[in-house]
């Protein structure tokens, strides 16, 4: 999957482009919508704290970080004489593992209070009264669904794609 992002103009242009985007069979849980704070967004998919935030890249950084020092906390453990190898090898195991799920957690509670980057480029159009649509399609489909978006807005600057998305949100 990968994720399109595009500004629109007002709330009919953005129904308009949603619609044909769920009609050429876009499923509504991949579309959301960013708009300045206390748009109503009617009946447009609202981006949820997943889209609005680092949480993913945060938690995925911290899974690794906590991981690698999960690992040289265990092999620490096992410098000392006190454990035989078998024993050895399961507290680097689970110190890795303790520390991948400690990282994972303080990344995502980092993550969650620190804005996507990604949108950050698009702060200053979205306080001016127009609307960020995401758009998240499969590989294959990213030439078809840009193509639909610009029979509603010709002059739409597809804002690029991100080279993959978390298959979760």
């Amino acid at each position: 999957m990968r994720r399109i992002y595009f500004l629109v103009p007002d709330i009919p242009t953005a129904k308009r482009v949603v619609d044909d985007l769920l009609l050429a069979r876009v499923e509504e849980r991949h579309l959301h919508v960013i708009a300045k704070r206390g748009t109503a967004l009617e009946d447009l998919p609202e981006a949820n704290l997943l889209q609005k935030s680092d949480f993913i890249p945060a938690v995925e950084r911290g899974l690794a970080l906590g991981w690698s020092v999960g690992l040289l906390a265990g092999l620490v453990g096992v410098a000392l004489p006190l454990a035989g190898p078998v024993v050895a090898g399961g507290i680097v195991l689970a110190s890795g593992l303790a520390g991948a799920g400690v990282g994972a957690w303080l990344g995502g509670m980092v993550g969650m209070n620190v804005g996507n980057t990604r949108i950050k480029q698009f702060e200053a159009a979205i306080e001016s009264g127009q609307l960020l649509v995401l758009a998240d399609v499969p590989r294959d489909r990213v030439e078809e669904i840009q193509a639909r978006v610009r029979q509603h807005l010709p002059s739409v600057e597809i804002e690029g794609t991100e080279p993959r998305i978390p298959a979760f949100p």
